[in-house]
């Protein structure tokens, strides 16, 4: 797929001044699951940023200010809306990247649309139409998980709604789908079926590996299974891959058994360069 690709609705993948969407060079989204803090936040991006600019890899920060869909009372949620973005819009700014972060209602995306680059609408919410609607009404770049329940026909059908609503710019997510309790499977077919009218495609990596709810109250997963998983994705074609990554994943705030070390991710990011050359 080359640079000058359009996907459906004549979008041109253009994610910021410097970052178009093709498989050539495939997009890494990466950064902590939670803003724990705005120092974090930066060391964390820092790093990658300077790791995907050596290996020619282009790069956009993604955090969430908000972890709004969790199982137990006990888990901590992140800093909110307005310190949030605050923090989004800082980071932007001094490591000049663009940014992603997650919605969770109409009101939070109208407001996230004023910071960030991507606007993500997260796997349980995929079907919300008046979020989708208010979304797109921002004019940003939409990454849209798959349910662990969809199948990759809504998913066109979900991107084809937002082309009516005047938004193309749409990028869908796989994410891995419910295999019994407790368990995700990744079935690659969803990558080919909805890529194949045309669409932009993300391998989400880290929540692939989950194991949702397995660890008494929060996801466990099985981080050892990231790098095999990213590979198997490229083999069959993304636009893109998306990870978790951690100073420290062990004392993480959240998904602390799929977040990345940063070694970890400096070595799954080498073999992404090398498998796109």
């Amino acid at each position: 797929m080359s640079l000058n690709h359009l996907f459906p609705g004549n979008w041109d993948g253009k994610i910021a001044n410097n970052i178009t969407l093709s498989r050539k060079s495939p997009i890494i989204i990466a950064g902590p699951c939670m803003l724990e803090s705005l120092s974090l936040g930066l060391e964390v991006g820092s790093f990658l940023k300077a790791k995907c600019a050596e290996l020619n890899l282009p790069y956009v920060f993604k955090s969430s200010y908000d972890k709004a869909n969790r199982t137990s009372v006990k888990s901590v949620r992140g800093p909110g809306l307005h310190a949030g973005l605050e923090w989004l819009q800082h980071i932007r700014q001094e490591l000049n990247v663009p940014v992603l972060t997650d919605v969770h209602s109409s009101a939070q995306a109208l407001e996230a649309g004023k910071y960030v680059d991507i606007i993500q609408i997260p796997a349980f919410l995929c079907k919300q139409r008046e979020l989708l609607v208010a979304a797109a009404s921002t004019g940003k770049v939409l990454q849209i998980k798959k349910g662990q329940w969809a199948t990759s026909e809504e998913m066109i059908e979900i991107a084809n709604f937002l082309q009516k609503c005047g938004n193309p710019k749409v990028i869908l997510v796989e994410r891995g789908s419910c295999f019994g309790y407790n368990n995700l499977v990744v079935d690659f077919r969803n990558l080919v079926e909805m890529n194949k009218e045309g669409h932009a495609v993300i391998f989400d990596a880290t929540h692939a590996v989950q194991l949702p709810g397995a660890a008494g109250g929060k996801s466990s997963g099985l981080r050892h299974m990231v790098h095999p998983l990213t590979r198997a994705a490229l083999a069959v074609g993304v636009e893109g891959i998306f990870m978790e990554v951690h100073s420290n994943p062990e004392a993480a705030l959240s998904d602390a058994d799929t977040q990345l070390s940063m070694d970890l991710a400096e070595k799954i990011l080498v073999d992404i360069a090398n498998m796109t050359k």
